[in-house]
């Protein structure tokens, strides 16, 4: 009888288990989206080490990465990132990243400190 008891409770151990296992494993992903928000910041980075970029600008382009993100955490919080919501975010970076092309292109150069 003991036997039998310790083996349902075991099964039953490993069959939560597993669905917890599960759960866990299938978090979506987003790579692209992820790789794009990587490459943005690295280019606004490089506009303000070279002063292409004002603080100003690198502010404004900072909180449009920002939103980015956080409509990317806010997809995949339901545990499902649709294709229209892919398309979302796809045409978010690309606003992004004509803006921060825009931004570093133009007349508005930030003062650059001398090097000691």
């Amino acid at each position: 009888m003991l036997n039998l008891k310790t083996l349902a409770a075991g099964a039953t151990l490993a069959v939560a288990s597993l669905g917890a296992f599960a759960q866990a494993t299938t978090a979506p992903v987003t790579p692209r989206v992820d790789a794009r928000e990587a490459n943005q910041q690295k280019r606004i980075d490089a506009g303000v080490a070279s002063g292409q970029l004002t603080a100003r600008e690198t502010n404004r382009l900072d909180k449009q990465q920002a939103r980015i993100a956080s409509t990317d955490a806010k997809d995949k919080a339901d545990g499902k990132v649709t294709a229209k919501e892919r398309r979302q975010l796809n045409r978010m970076q690309n606003r992004a990243s004509a803006n921060i092309h825009r931004q570093k292109h133009d007349a508005q150069t930030a003062p650059v400190a001398p090097k000691a």
